[in-house]
Formats: C-alpha cells, sequence, structure tokens
C-alpha cells in the first residue's frame, strides 16, 4: 500500500511539474516585449493560457496552427515550444511568414507549403479549397482559432481528414470558434458563426473521437443573433471550445 502510495505522489508530482511548465512558458510569451500591444489587449478575453491548458498542451509536442491570421496564437505557442518541442503553421501563412517566422525567437517555426489554392467560387459565401496535403505526419497537436466558420463544408471535411491524417495515434484537435444556434439556416448576420454541433458531427464523420467541451468562451449577453463584428457583440462573442482525439 505504502509502495502504491508513493507512486501516485510521484506521479502526481510529474503532472503539477508538467502544468508549473506550462504556464511559465506561456505567460512569458505573453510578457515578451516584442508582443504587440493589440495583442496583449485581447488576452482578457481570449483567455490563452486556460484555453491551451484546456487543449492540453505541453512544451515537447510537436504542434501545427493552422490559419494563423496575424499570428496572435503564433506569438505565444512559438516560445513555448521553441526549446523542446516543435511549432508548424499551414494554410493562410502570408502574414506570419512575412512578420513572425525567423524573426528572433521564432526561428524554429516552420511553414508548411501546400496547394490548397484557397479561394471564393463565384456567388459563393464561404471559401474552397482544392484537394491538399500537410506533407507530414506523426504530429501530437493540431490546433486552429476561429477559421471553421469561413470555409463550405466540403472543404471543412478536407481539411478535418488532413488534420486526421497528420496527427499520429493519440494526437489532439482543438477549435475554437463563433456559436451560431443550432440548425440555424444561414443568413446576413450568421455568416462568421458555426453550429458547434454541426463541428463535432463532422469531427466524429473523418474519425475523431470527441474528448470534451470547455465554457472557457461562453458569454451569455451574446443572443446569437447578430454579426460577429457587431458593435454590441464584437469582442465579446460566444465561442465553443471543443477537444478531438485520433483514436
Amino acid at each position: 500500500m505504502k509502495l502504491l502510495i508513493i507512486a501516485l505522489l510521484l506521479t502526481l508530482s510529474v503532472y503539477a511539474q508538467a502544468d508549473d511548465t506550462i504556464d511559465a512558458k506561456v505567460e512569458a510569451a505573453l510578457a515578451a516585449e516584442s508582443r504587440p500591444q493589440a495583442d496583449r489587449d485581447r488576452d482578457r478575453n481570449r483567455r490563452p493560457l486556460d484555453t491551451l491548458k484546456f487543449f492540453g498542451l505541453e512544451d515537447d509536442m510537436r504542434v501545427l496552427e493552422l490559419l494563423p491570421g496575424g499570428g496572435w496564437y503564433t506569438r505565444i505557442l512559438g516560445p513555448v515550444l521553441a526549446e523542446n518541442g516543435k511549432l508548424y503553421v499551414a494554410l493562410g501563412t502570408g502574414r506570419v511568414a512575412e512578420r513572425i517566422v525567423g524573426t528572433p525567437g521564432f526561428e524554429n517555426i516552420e511553414v508548411l507549403e501546400t496547394n490548397e489554392n484557397t479561394h471564393r467560387p463565384a456567388g459563393e459565401r464561404f471559401y474552397a479549397m482544392d484537394d491538399f496535403e500537410f506533407g507530414i505526419s506523426d504530429l501530437d497537436m493540431v490546433l486552429t482559432f476561429r477559421n471553421l466558420h469561413n470555409f463550405g463544408a466540403e472543404t471543412r471535411t478536407k481539411m478535418n481528414k488532413q488534420v486526421f491524417d497528420s496527427l499520429k495515434s493519440g494526437g489532439l484537435y482543438g477549435a475554437v470558434d463563433h456559436t451560431r444556434r443550432h440548425m440555424e439556416a444561414h443568413n446576413n448576420e450568421n455568416g462568421r458563426r458555426i453550429d458547434p454541433v454541426l463541428v463535432i458531427k463532422e469531427m466524429l464523420d473523418v474519425g475523431f473521437e470527441f474528448v470534451g467541451y470547455s465554457d472557457l468562451h461562453f458569454r451569455a449577453d451574446d443572443e446569437l443573433e447578430y454579426e460577429v463584428g457587431r458593435h454590441s457583440v464584437t469582442g465579446n462573442t460566444d465561442r465553443f471550445t471543443l477537444l478531438f482525439r485520433k483514436p
């Protein structure tokens, strides 16, 4: 019994140390002098430390960030993974490739070049992609933040299949996006929102297991009625936070 208790305490100690490491590294990245003030201004709303801990980020992981945009999360993930892990970025990487990758502290980030050919077909409201491959495998984690809503169902399936293929068994896929009411039809106000139940179904359809949901970004005063850029909800949208695993 004593040996069992000692083993349990040692295991708990290891997990506590891992938590402390992630806390310290994320907080250091958030406090970096090179980080723009505009990024800092969003910390309270986006809660990056809590979000990344929910996803299970560890500093020795091989992580792919999809559609990094201006690099808000890239500036956090890069330093956290620089010493023991590896950060890749793919799809819509033009701005981070130009402004962040290769700069001091971000030399270890790798841009995955694909032939996805992102475009918006004539008359369509959502973006599409041609068939593509990431050309990488055995990743520990893939993350995407507020991007799934931009694409039609066929393209989301293409991306999710590529994510599935790029992850190792047990690998994690985390997504955050603006919430749309369940089964609500498209209208002029909800184009940048997506139904979380639909997202879960699409992930299950390509083979992922559903791990869990977090209410970190739940906002009771977002009525889910208005476009996310409208003054009444901008910066305060209700967002779902979902985690999936490759079996």
